[in-house]
């Protein structure tokens, strides 16, 4: 098989960028050295032209591939279980502070028997398009890999075993005996020359201190309930996806990543999307990571280049803080699975996207209420975009799923604006910083808005935009923010229409392409694991605990092996879109929270809400 599943992976990441690691022991995606970066593995967006560093077992007999995470972790361990034997590969990246930063760890270990292993790491660079050359040093230990590109990059693999080049790429077999493991370093020194140090003391050392600062993390939270499991995964892979240089949050480590198999839906997601990280923030804050809070707000507040200037937010940022690039395709990937074209880049960053000014204030009014206040100079910044709103809120947009088509007057877009407006009024007067008058007045003319413009009597619910005929799964975000009451009869009626139009299962589509506004883009999509747990949320909320719990566990076990949702899921439950999602993850989490605590207050009351089926 040319290409795994996309659920068939895991991840490890030292808060610069992130390795996609397969059952099969290859990792097939990494950009190098940052989020970013271009990638040097991309075996997962074409399997002859990307390039991968995989290590296996030369066996002929039938091998059961197991994977799992060092609990409370991002070390990951990779098996081969097979009749006369058991292999192991401990994968993991050291942080900044253990190391110097970007180094690749994989150790290789014989459990069980006499194994024949073969390495391969085959670096592709700049996306697949540069050529480069390959130089062994230190007797057959060490091989250079060397970009041939406009902007060079060297790498360093180092290994405990002799290593072969063949057409420019590195390679190893060798024997294990019970008890025996062989260690490999893949770094980058185009910067500078890491110390020569002893590869398996070096190993021993930074295993144990990445274990333990990883399990020193996930003990800082304060989430002790239900799904504890769950929660922590979440978390961890939330963490990964944040930068330890910048405090931005990225919305995946992937790009390319169809979201039908075949389909053009095919997007870059390494970058910062405002909305996203709102969405994050809110999950970090109310799981006890401020840390990751304030690094965020330092990040939008001194690196994000049009925090100061109102009405020039984009939705999209660079990991630093700069102008995310524009959409380029990459003619020499052929696509997961055909899935074509692969761009990289992302042209949704000339949108505009109202509702990011909702999210990016809701997450400091979060910030400001339980880390920190906010300071004076960050709050002028932001009334400088309040104030720019004002005159802006009435405009069409592209709306939160970025469609290309025509623009609309989109329902979230009209609600995250009234988030906007409410959550200002509550940091100013929560703080008693000066504000006009005029954004009570907004606040209460949108309010007015939606519910004489985007209410449709015949539908009997909030439509996706002005003059439409369908739902919109992002209404399910209307009693989340507080806007409705989740037991208001407009609201639980909107819900009816969601669910015969949108839900399939426990799963929920973000919208009928067919039927509402058109995207300008056409193709098929999953469901949205995002929705689905937004879904889950709005039934918590309205008193439908039984029901939520059931959807909220089923929905768990489309996790994958080791606990990671992507984007969507297919018809089969196979993952889609980028991976993993962000979005999905910050979604799961905030279900767990409401449903996790409203459960706990029926067990103080004995009381027993009648079960839905």
């Amino acid at each position: 098989m040319n290409y795994q599943p996309i659920e068939n992976y895991a991840i490890i990441g030292d808060l610069n960028t992130i390795a996609l690691v397969g059952l099969n022991g290859s990792i097939d995606f990494l950009c190098f050295p940052y989020y970013d970066s271009p990638s040097i593995f991309a075996a997962l967006l074409d399997y002859r032209e990307g390039g991968y560093f995989k290590i296996h077992p030369i066996i002929q007999e039938e091998v059961k591939n197991k994977q799992m995470y060092l609990p409370g972790t991002n070390v990951l361990l990779t098996r081969f279980l097979f009749v006369d034997g058991v292999g192991e590969i401990t994968d993991y990246m050291p942080m900044e502070g253990i190391v110097n930063g970007n180094e690749l760890v994989r150790r290789v270990s014989c459990i069980r028997g006499n194994i024949r292993f073969k390495m391969e790491c085959r670096p592709r660079f700049n996306y697949g398009r540069d050529k480069h050359t390959a130089h062994k040093k230190n007797h057959n230990f060490e091989i250079l890999f060397e970009s041939q590109g406009e902007t060079p990059l060297k790498l360093r693999l180092k290994s405990s075993v002799p290593l072969h080049i063949s057409e420019n790429d590195g390679y190893a077999e060798f024997s294990l005996k019970e008890g025996e493991r062989a260690d490999f370093i893949l770094e980058d020194i185009s910067k500078e020359d890491p110390p020569n140090i002893s590869l398996g003391d070096f190993i021993t050392k930074t295993f144990f201190d990445t274990v333990k600062y990883w399990r020193d993390w996930i003990s800082k939270s304060t989430y002790k309930g239900r799904w504890l499991e769950a929660i922590q995964r979440s978390a961890l892979t939330l963490k990964l996806l944040c930068s330890a240089k910048f405090g931005s949050i990225i919305a995946s480590p992937t790009f390319g990543l169809p979201e039908f198999i075949g389909g053009n839906r095919n997007w870059d997601y390494r970058y910062c999307w405002i909305r996203d990280s709102a969405f994050c923030l809110y999950a970090l804050i109310k799981t006890g990571y401020n840390k990751e809070a304030q690094d965020f707000i330092k990040w939008i507040h001194h690196e994000c280049r049009d925090i100061g200037n109102p009405g020039h937010l984009h939705l999209m940022y660079t990991v630093a803080g700069d102008s995310n690039p524009l959409e380029t395709t990459l003619e020499n990937f052929e696509g997961y699975k055909g899935s074509a074209p692969v761009r990289i880049g992302n042209n949704a960053t000339q949108q505009l996207q109202l509702d990011i000014y909702g999210e990016l204030l809701d997450s400091v009014y979060l910030y400001n209420k339980y880390v920190e206040p906010i300071s004076y100079d960050f709050w002028n910044n932001l009334v400088f975009q309040i104030n720019w709103l004002t005159d802006n809120w009435k405009r069409e947009d592209n709306g939160i799923w970025e469609v290309r088509g025509r623009i609309k007057h989109f329902l979230f877009s009209r609600l995250m604006c009234w988030v906007a407006f409410d959550r200002a009024i509550k940091i100013a007067e929560s703080r008693s910083f000066p504000y006009p008058e005029t954004w009570k007045t907004e606040r209460n003319k949108i309010y007015q808005s939606i519910f004489s413009e985007f209410w449709d009597d015949d539908l009997k619910g909030f439509v996706q935009y002005q003059g439409a005929k369908t739902v919109d799964a992002s209404c399910l975000f209307m009693p989340i923010i507080k806007f409705i009451s989740p037991i208001d009869p407009r609201w639980l009626q909107t819900m009816e229409a969601i669910e015969k139009e949108l839900v399939s299962d426990s799963l929920v589509y973000r919208y009928i392409p067919e039927i509402a506004a058109p995207d300008g883009v056409g193709g098929r999509e999953g469901t949205f694991s995002m929705c689905t747990f937004w879904y889950v949320e709005c039934l918590s909320r309205s008193g439908q605990l039984q029901k939520a719990q059931f959807y909220f566990e089923k929905m768990l076990g489309y996790a994958n092996h080791v606990g990671i949702f992507s984007e969507q899921l297919g018809f089969m439950g196979e993952h889609l879109g980028n991976f993993p999602q962000a979005f999905s993850h910050a979604g799961l989490i905030s279900a767990a929270l409401h449903l996790n605590a409203q459960l706990d207050k029926v067990c103080k009351t004995d009381t027993d809400p009648e079960f839905f089926l």
